[in-house]
């Protein structure tokens, strides 16, 4: 966190509201005000996720917003269990409860605690990657909904949409080989790395499409240029923002 928390409460433009989750939730905070917004920046791989999260934070921060920055794999506790797990192949449900428990950290430790102090909390991936993953590898969507039950509802979700095609150029780009996950080389798809992408991306996109209307993901067109996906973000953001601010002024 890049501000106290005691200025993040004096900069917060929110009213405050209970926090609403999937399902039971975390029973000692159910009933828990917060201040600050959770926002959510969901794409594959090389989509421009932490670009945009980047841009977003350096426009909020200038405005006068506390922001933190989270994302998958990031619990001090739980990272480098999901890696060992990885280099092992571990079971597909053995991998989900790692990121299940790499999650519950840090929303108890770092995402509550910022959003009770009014941070806008910026989340590079959330709950939704993790069960595309899951619902594509065969696990049943209501068993991967049920162990994330307890995930805070997010107050905006976009999902940055790249053709695979488009998205294997810039993966290129970016490095110079295939993830072996983020190309479903696990799942058999095809002999060829690089159709196995391909085929493993368009599942995935699908998937997110599926959820679209269960969880209010908002679809964004991530083919265009950097500049002008963060034109549209920002615009959305602050379209939720700002009435926020006006009311509480009033």
């Amino acid at each position: 966190m890049r501000q106290s928390r005691k200025q993040a409460s004096a900069m917060s433009t929110n009213y405050a509201k209970t926090m609403r989750f999937y399902g039971y939730g975390i029973p000692y905070i159910q009933d828990t005000e917060i201040k600050g917004r959770l926002i959510v920046i969901e794409g594959p791989d090389a989509s421009g996720r932490s670009t945009q999260i980047g841009l977003i934070t350096a426009k909020l921060e200038a405005a006068g917003h506390a922001v933190l920055n989270t994302g998958l794999k990031r619990s001090e506790l739980v990272s480098e269990g999901i890696l060992e797990a990885k280099r092992n192949y571990a079971g597909r449900k053995m991998l989900s409860l790692f990121y299940a428990a790499d999650f519950a950290d840090q929303l108890e430790n770092k995402i509550i605690p910022a959003l009770r102090a009014g941070y806008v909390v910026l989340a590079d991936r959330y709950i939704y990657t993790l069960l595309a993953r899951e619902a594509v590898r065969g696990i049943s969507r209501r068993w991967s909904h049920n162990l994330f039950s307890f995930a805070i509802v997010p107050d905006l979700v976009f999902y940055l949409d790249v053709e695979p095609k488009e998205l294997v150029h810039r993966v290129f780009q970016k490095n110079a080989y295939l993830d072996y996950y983020e190309s479903g080389a696990d799942m058999g798809l095809a002999d060829d790395m690089f159709e196995s992408f391909i085929k493993y991306q368009d599942m995935i996109a699908k998937e997110f499409r599926r959820m679209q209307k269960r969880y209010n993901l908002i679809i964004i067109d991530g083919n265009r240029s950097i500049q002008e996906i963060n034109v549209d973000l920002q615009k959305r953001i602050d379209a939720f923002l700002e009435p926020a601010s006006v009311s509480k002024k009033l």
